[in-house]
Formats: C-alpha cells, structure tokens, sequence
C-alpha cells in the first residue's frame, strides 16, 4: 500500500487528497494544522443569510472547479450573479464600468465611450493602441508597466488595477503579468493588441453560450468543502485537524516521515498543499534553494467586514455586483460587494448585505486598526458612496493575515526551478497551492491534482 501525505486542508490540498483516494493501492492521510479544513473558504450565518467571509465565487470559464462541483452531486446547488453589471470609485464618485471588461482591459470600444467611466484623454489613449510601436517584452515584466505603455495611465488606472489588483489585493505594477493576465502576456510578446487579447479571451463560459462568468453555491462555498470531506472519509481517507506538521525527513527506505504533535506519520510521497512560508520552513533542511524561493514570496494581508442594513436606509439603488475603489482615491476600503444584488439567494427584500474589502500590498492601514475602529472607517465611506442613512444592523469583522500571494515578475521560472530542486533533491514530494499557481479556485484545484500526480507518479500509482 502507498502511504500519501497531503500536508494542509485548503482547496489545494484537499483536491489533492481527492485526486489520489480512488487510486488502487493508495492510502491517503491528511494533516491540516487548524481546527477545521478549508483554508480561506468560511461560510457562516450573517444577518439571515448564509453568507461567504473567504471567496464568494469561482471562475467558471475554467473547467476544474465547475467538474469538481459535479463529481460532488453539487450542480444543482449552482447559481450565477444576479447581475453582472459594476462600478468603479474614481475622480470622487462610482462610475459605471462598461461591459466586456477582460482582466479590465476594455473589448468594446464603443460601449467603453458610452460608460464615461474615462476622460475623453483616457479614452483617445485606449482607442490609439493599434498605433502604439510594438516593444519586445524583458522577460516577465510587471502588469502595470505593459498597460501603461499599451493604453495609457488612465486606463491603468481606473480599469486594470483595480480590477486585477483586487483579485490579487496587489499593486499591478508590481505584479507579474505572466501569472495575472496569461492572455495579455501572450499578445504582448507577440507585440500585439491587448484590447485585441481580450476581445479573444471573452469567450463564452463553459456551461455553454452565454453561460456566466462566475458561480457560486446556494449554500455558500462551505459546502464545496463539507462535501470533499464527506466523500474522503468515505473513500477511507484519514483526515486529521489540529495536526500541524513539524518536520518532514527522509528516511531511509526512500520514504519520509512526518514529525506531529501526537507522533511520527510514515509516507512514501507527500503534497505540500500550505502557505509559501510554511512549505519554505518544512523543507530548508534538504531543499534549500526550493525553500528560500519559497520563503520569498510576500504576502498580503486583507480584512473584510460584512455589513447589513435596511433597504429603507440606502439613498441609491443597488443595480450590480458592487464596486472596486481606484488607488489614489483616499479610500481605505478596496471593493464593496452588494451581496444581497450580486446573489438573488442572499436578497431577503428588506435589508441589504454588504461585503467591504480593505488591506492589499503595501497598504497595512487595516491591519493597524481595531475591529471598532475599522468598521466605523469603512461604514463611513460606504455610507457616503451610497447615500446611508442609518447604522448597520448588524457587523462581522473577518480578517485574514498574509493571505494572498504577490507575485513578482519571474514568479513562474522561480517556482520552475524550485520544483526541479524538489524533483532532484526530495522525489515523491509535489508543492500545490495558491503560491504557486495563482489564486482563485480553479487554479488552486488545478494545482493541487498536478501535485497528485507528481508526488504518486514516481512510484507508480
């Protein structure tokens, strides 16, 4: 029997332990050091509703998250937006963004001008691209730099960092475009249009055409999680909380064992599926070149505070998904999901739900500020964005410390050459999670099946 250790129960991880349970031969143990698994996705009662404090959503343009969901019996727990309409905070108020956005980057012209949402100096500036001389890239260069050069400060500005910022609570001008914008670091190198890129990228989502861009859960995406636990433990998987790992050693039958609290656990290949840092510590010893790229990697801190108020109390209609904030705005709060509009599940009719993001790179003024302190600055500002009139009826205040990767220029040759010291130096041991492969669920479940297959794949499961 092959003895597999997945070390870490976030979506990586578990998709890993998922991936090897039906495999002959293979007996699975999971070591999650909380008290339960699931990494950043929480669900939890909010003001009547079930209301995601993590991810609130997953791509599904990408296959892995929607196929897990039906290898789960979850498809009929599916839902879409409500709406897909947004807005951006820039120049002092929310302006509507046009639709069409791909990573920010505008595929439709015309409806671009029609939304306003750019000077008319901005607007001239995207529409010039095809004019703009082609330049060789240097390698993986920042996102920020190649969409200044291509469309302008402007567009930057109020359309691509916002947007491909938040997703990764990161400054664009310092994000890798190679791991954010695959799409547009393709045309770049190929010296052609990003709007162009785009309007390739904007293909129809995979539950057919017209299918929508993002899904979620009726239950909240807990249940994603509830459900791969159920179907490991009945697969005979050993799922351990509380279970940190220590140590990771070779030992000298080509195997490893794994240090706990409770014990030493023997394993003849092993998925590291934890936070950078974590991975970095647990293999210094004996990788570490792997463990210094590792132990690099930066991280972002965000808070999110949900809020619920009376539909009477609001001066404006809440007609989309919510708004991102520009930098340079003199905002604290980065995005403001409309819960209650995004989601028709979450919509009682007579309150409203809000979800307010602060914290990225480079900004810790969220992480400085008590949860009083910090639900009264963002309360003030979304009160002024959308006209309240009364205090929120209800508060919850979830933080969560270094939780997004930032990834520099490089990121992906770096992993590349730290996952060929680990072939080298430690076989039978695979890396997966979002420091690796991008946030988001897909890519998250993606990484953690690669990491399968290349932990079990030299001995042959």
């Amino acid at each position: 029997m092959t003895r597999v250790v997945v070390i870490g129960g976030g979506i990586a991880g578990l998709a890993a332990a998922h991936h090897l349970a039906d495999r002959r031969d293979v007996h699975v143990t999971l070591c999650e050091a909380g008290s339960h698994p699931g990494g950043k996705i929480r669900t939890e009662d909010f003001a009547g509703v079930v209301l995601d404090l993590g991810p609130d959503a997953f791509l599904a343009r990408r296959p892995e998250a929607l196929q897990l969901c039906r290898e789960l019996g979850l498809e009929d727990e599916l839902v879409p937006p409500a709406t897909s309409a947004a807005y951006v905070w820039c120049r002092g108020r929310l302006r509507r963004l046009p639709e069409g956005l791909v990573l920010g980057v505008p595929t439709d012209l015309g409806a671009l001008a029609r939304s306003r949402v750019l000077s008319p100096l901005g607007l001239a500036r995207v529409a010039l691209e095809p004019l703009v001389p082609g330049r060789r890239l240097a390698g993986d260069e920042a996102l920020g730099a190649v969409v200044r050069r291509r469309l302008g400060d402007e567009a930057h500005r109020t359309l691509v960092d916002p947007l491909v910022g938040g997703i990764n609570a990161g400054d664009t001008d310092r994000l890798s475009m190679e791991m954010t914008a695959p799409p547009l670091a393709a045309a770049a190198r190929a010296r052609r249009s990003l709007v162009g890129a785009a309007r390739r990228a904007a293909v129809p989502g995979r539950r057919g055409p017209g299918g929508p861009a993002f899904l979620t859960l009726a239950g909240g995406l807990s249940r994603l999680v509830e459900a791969l636990v159920t179907r490991l433990t009945a697969a005979g998987v050993e799922v351990r909380t509380g279970a940190p790992v220590d140590a990771l050693e070779p030992s000298g039958d080509g195997g490893y064992r794994l240090r706990l609290a409770s014990g030493a656990v023997e394993a003849d290949a092993v998925v590291v599926a934890t936070p950078a840092w974590v991975a970095g510590r647990l293999l210094a010893p004996h990788a570490p070149e792997a463990a210094a790229t590792l132990a690099a990697v930066d991280y972002a801190s965000v808070a999110l505070v949900a809020l619920a108020f009376p539909a009477s109390a609001l001066g404006r209609p809440l007609d989309g998904s919510g708004f991102l904030v520009a930098r340079g705005e003199g905002r604290l709060m980065t995005a403001c999901s409309w819960a209650s509009s995004k989601w028709a599940h979450l919509d009682p009719g007579d309150q409203v739900v809000l979800r307010v993001s602060a914290g990225r790179a480079g900004d810790a003024r969220a992480q400085a500020l008590d949860d009083e302190a910090l639900v009264a600055r963002l309360g003030l500002e979304v009160g002024q964005a959308l006209a309240i009139t009364a205090p929120p009826s209800e508060v919850r205040v979830t933080r969560w410390p270094r939780a997004f990767p930032q990834y520099a220029p490089g990121h992906l040759a770096r992993v590349a050459t730290a996952e060929a010291e680990l072939t080298a130096r430690l076989p039978g041991v695979a890396l997966a999670g979002a420091a690796l492969a991008g946030v988001g669920l897909p890519a998250c479940i993606a990484s953690g099946r690669r990491a399968g297959d290349r932990a079990a794949g030299p001995l042959g499961g």
